[in-house]
């Protein structure tokens, strides 16, 4: 037993991080994968000296300890009963970098899609690219012995592995490179007390034993598959010059790629570099009938010497249609295909593309596959249809159902002449358990992602989990192929290695472990010794649990809770800021896993599923991970699932206030815009009261940060004096209904007034419906019961006003998307179908220019014609919910007007979120990893535009420059009347 005193002195001890409450050791109980474990505690240790002290507290309390980075296995690598060490906060850097000699060394924790940042000014990047490429770390694609879609090109970690230093079991360390026959030897014969000797004596012991030799030769892989990674990889050290005489030096840093972190802990490694290819580059659609056209296809394909051959079928495909972000990548389907090759060419020149292409599509119709061969030359759809094809995973977790998609049998490789005949039997498996299956593979390299659908809650589907994968394991035998082929053993498969590799081989793997590792100190259960692959999964099997939402609709049985499982574990909201993309932005700026989507989905879904509460929302571990959400709506159309953070946040939130009470400042910030009423007839006294340090500190606002003052009028009050001095305008183009939200009604009503003012110049008539508050006040607190009376009143107040001739136009992105995103989940039954009608006819103003431009009502010549650039902010939840594409083409209507977008995610302010004293640092932080330092270089007269009102204050207080409203740049714009 370690007691919270032993944990406290090693705290003390060490200079990084060390957690013990419940809460860490919750986010770090699961990755992936299918696999729970809670482990003891967690640790971030910040460099060499700490994995020391932290091992030889592991060994000596008779513990583990579980590397971890960015825990995006899939087979439950990272998850253990131990001391989980996350490299991925300090362990960061990238230390040395030889552009000449193309090598860099890094520490584990370095992202790849950020060294190949870092490398690529010199033309060269790291050859094995994941999907998981924007969080993945450097030491978790070494333990797995990562590759990618380009494995026929670059192959996997193991081939550009050069040198590794590490920490071994008895804390010595050690530094492992190529190395001579005559160097081997003589590391074979140094010191026999040394852990470093015995470890070269035994490697040398199991590979001068000829049985051993004929067993391995034998069992293991056959060696010309390329993607291989079941168990240790004594096949490949015995293929070196100290065993064969093949003048090929042996490293030992090729056994540890693919070892799971079962033997040392990596401190540095050193990798080799490829250049980026200066040719040009293809991608070819072939779409297919059946899945087996496609199969037999790709044989005829791969004569052709493509780079990448990519198989997706039509479970994903058809997956792809309910996501918001995936459905923008569809442009490149047609009709309804089984299967789709993505085959990636790369020549000289498009000219060789083309002739190539051609000669493919020639071979296929011939030999009677596929129907429709588009070519894509341009990187813009090639990164499209690449996207789409990384989603995936993540998009098959939205069929609807108990069962779902199970990650079992998804890494399995044979080689690519022989999947015909594997793919057949693998039907055959599937169909003696009456399961179906999404397909998807690198099948240049014979690997096929297979995703049966289980329910892992149902005893039935457990024992057919194992059934499956102990069947599939015979079959990939059968064609001397890998269970794994990228994804690693870890607890998914370790089971079947003695039937992959035989018992022989099974026993040296242990005696490696045995002799690296002896008290098991490193990721026990891992490879060897691994427990069925049925103990410790994520769901207690036969529990139902029924969690309905008080407000919100979650449709499927097990209502809020199946929402919250949605969340896979895939860890795509760890993007750092350098990667790009707007999920999530508090994990971009603190780099902490409870920071992160998935960090506050496993905790709601732990407690949802194991609380010993009366109410399982009863927990303030809950809501502290809740608490920095901003709400961006990021999640929604960037995850793979789609998890709606935003939307469970806000379910949570009223659940815990029911239970507990409404603070008093979330009470004054939901009820603002009420507020707001009897302000404004007192405007001067409200705008000196709501500017002293004294009222801020009263209602828990930072004193850094000043408040929107009152506008002199309201929009509406403009608009009826307006009115009655010119009557109202017969628009000869048509009515739009301005909606007066909240925020530009009382605070910037002179944004309003110009968005009148502009629309009737372009010809429309302008009315401003009687209608509530959008209810975004309310939401972003939680108190969802209220959005809710709101949203009622408004679908009844507007469903006979808004219409397709006459839609409800708005200024504020997030008061005007609510109608489009949660009206129709809060509307009920009843209201349901007015709901809808008026979301889809809820335009945002950029919208709304911008379609009315496509239809030649409005042109160019109605505006200026004078240069001026512009560096767009886009709106977080507009870029979920909508696209910044409007604002951009609007903005680039005047003919000499120039818009950049700024590559970055949620500004930091996140509505009242930034104003609040706690939130205040962070959301400055936020604020300067991308959004502040650009405009701070933007040119003077470059004008800064946002459409948010929380953006534009932010960027105010974080820089000093104002940023307008696209529709105050437009109005500027407009061409002067005579």
């Amino acid at each position: 037993m370690i007691t919270e005193e032993k944990f406290r002195r090693l705290a003390g001890e060490i200079t990084g991080d060390l957690y013990t409450d419940i809460t860490q050791r919750i986010l770090y109980a699961t990755d992936a994968s299918a696999y729970r474990e809670v482990p003891l505690a967690v640790t971030r240790p910040a460099g060499r000296d700490d994995i020391k002290k932290i091992i030889a507290f592991a060994r000596n309390e008779g513990t583990s300890v579980i590397p971890r980075g960015a825990g995006t296995s899939l087979a439950g690598q990272v998850v253990g009963p131990g001391i989980v060490m996350d490299i991925s906060k300090h362990l960061n850097r990238i230390l040395e970098f030889n552009p000449e000699e193309h090598w860099v060394k890094v520490e584990p924790g370095v992202v790849l899609a950020e060294l190949n940042r870092y490398v690529a000014p010199h033309g060269l990047q790291f050859g094995p690219e994941t999907s998981t490429a924007n969080r993945c770390c450097m030491g978790g694609m070494l333990g797995n012995n990562s590759c990618g879609a380009h494995s026929i090109i670059h192959g996997s970690v193991r081939d550009h592995i050069l040198e590794v230093d590490a920490v071994l079991s008895d804390g010595s360390e050690v530094h492992f490179g190529a190395l001579t026959t005559e160097e081997f030897n003589a590391k074979c014969d140094g010191d026999p007390e040394l852990l470093e000797t015995q470890i070269y004596r035994n490697l040398r012991n199991i590979l001068s034993d000829r049985q051993n030799v004929e067993e391995i030769e034998r069992e293991f892989p056959h060696p010309e598959l390329r993607r291989r990674n079941n168990g240790y990889a004594l096949d490949v050290l015995l293929r070196t010059d100290a065993f064969t005489g093949n003048g090929e030096k042996i490293n030992v840093c090729r056994l540890l790629a693919g070892s799971e972190g079962t033997l040392a802990f990596t401190t540095a490694m050193k990798l080799n570099l490829v250049p980026v290819t200066e040719q040009k580059t293809g991608l070819l659609c072939a779409h297919f009938s059946s899945l087996q056209d496609a199969v037999r296809a790709n044989i005829i394909v791969l004569k052709h010497s493509p780079a990448a051959v990519e198989l997706i079928d039509d479970y994903i495909v058809n997956c792809t249609g309910d996501n918001i972000e995936q459905s923008k990548n569809r442009f490149f389907i047609k009709g309804d295909p089984k299967a789709i090759l993505l085959i990636e060419i790369i020549r000289p020149t498009v000219e060789e593309i083309e002739k190539t292409a051609s000669a493919m599509e020639r071979d296929m119709i011939a030999a009677g596959y596929g129907y429709h061969f588009p070519l894509y030359t341009g990187a813009d759809e090639m990164a499209r249809v690449w996207e789409l094809r990384k989603a995936g995973l993540g998009v098959l977790l939205n069929i609807p159902g108990r069962r779902k998609s199970v990650q079992v049998i998804e890494d399995t490789a044979v080689l690519p002449e022989l999947l015909p005949g594997y793919l057949e039997d693998v039907t055959a498996v599937l169909e003696k358990y009456g399961l179906s299956c999404a397909y998807y593979a690198h099948i240049a390299t014979g690997e096929l992602h297979l995703s049966p659908l289980l329910d892992l809650k149902d005893p039935a589907d457990i024992e057919i989990f194992h059934g499956l994968a102990r069947d599939i394991a015979m079959l990939v035998k059968k064609y001397r192929g890998s269970l794994s082929g990228e994804h690693g053993d870890g607890r998914l498969r370790g089971e079947f290695i003695p039937l992959m590799l035989g018992e022989h081989n099974y026993e040296l793997l242990k005696t490696i472990k045995k002799t690296w590792d002896p008290t098991s100190v490193f990721n026990p259960g891992k490879i060897t010794d691994t427990p069925p692959i049925t103990e410790n999964l994520r769901y207690p099997a036969g529990v139902r649990i029924k969690v309905p939402g008080i407000v919100f609709d979650f449709p499927e049985e097990e209502g809020l809770l199946y929402a919250t499982e949605k969340c896979s574990g895939s860890a795509d909201c760890r993007k750092s800021a350098l990667v790009g993309g707007t999920m999530c932005p508090t994990f971009m700026a603190m780099g902490d896993e409870d920071k992160s989507t998935r960090a506050r989905a496993n905790i709601l879904r732990e407690f949802l599923t194991r609380s010993e509460k009366r109410d399982p929302f009863d927990h303030e571990e809950i809501y502290r991970v809740m608490d920095l959400c901003l709400s961006c709506k990021a999640c929604k159309a960037e995850c793979p699932s789609n998890v709606d953070m935003a939307k469970l946040k806000a379910e949570f939130m009223q659940h815990y206030y029911d239970i507990h009470h409404v603070p008093f400042r979330a009470w004054l910030i939901a009820w603002l815009p009420r507020i707001y009423v009897p302000g404004m007839m007192i405007r001067p006294l409200t705008n000196l009261v709501t500017s002293t340090a004294l009222f801020k500190r009263i209602i828990g606002f930072s004193v850094k940060r000043p408040i929107p003052a009152l506008s002199p009028m309201t929009l509406r009050s403009w608009k009826k004096r307006h009115e009655r001095k010119n009557g109202q305008l017969n628009g000869s183009k048509g009515t739009v209904c301005l909606f007066a939200d909240e925020f530009t009604n009382y605070n910037e009503s002179d944004i309003g007034i110009k968005a009148v003012m502009l629309l009737e110049r372009l010809g429309y008539s302008v009315i401003i419906p009687r209608h509530r508050e959008s209810g975004r006040t309310f939401l972003s607190k939680g108190l969802i019961r209220s959005a809710r009376k709101l949203a009622l009143k408004n679908i009844l107040m507007l469903r006979d006003v808004v219409s397709d001739d006459r839609p409800l136009i708005g200024i504020e992105p997030s008061a005007l998307l609510t109608f489009r995103d949660e009206y129709p989940e809060m509307a009920g039954e009843a209201l349901a179908e007015d709901a809808r009608n008026i979301a889809r006819n809820a335009l945002l103003f950029e919208e709304f220019i911008s379609r009315e431009t496509e239809r030649g009502n409005i042109t160019p010549d109605q505006f200026t014609d004078r240069a001026l650039n512009i560096l767009l902010h886009g709106h977080c939840q507009q870029k979920a919910v909508a696209s910044t594409a409007p604002t951009i083409r609007m903005l680039s209507l005047p003919r000499n007007y120039s818009v950049e977008e700024i590559n970055d995610g949620c500004c930091g302010m996140a509505g009242a979120f930034g104003y609040e004293k706690e939130h205040y640092d962070l959301s400055m932080k936020i604020g300067e990893m991308v959004l502040f330092p650009a405009v701070r270089a933007a040119e003077a007269d470059t004008v800064i535009a946002a459409p948010g009102t929380s953006c534009r204050n932010h960027i105010a207080d974080g820089t000093g420059r104002r940023a307008l409203h696209p529709v105050e740049i437009m109005y500027e714009a407009l061409k002067k009347q005579a």
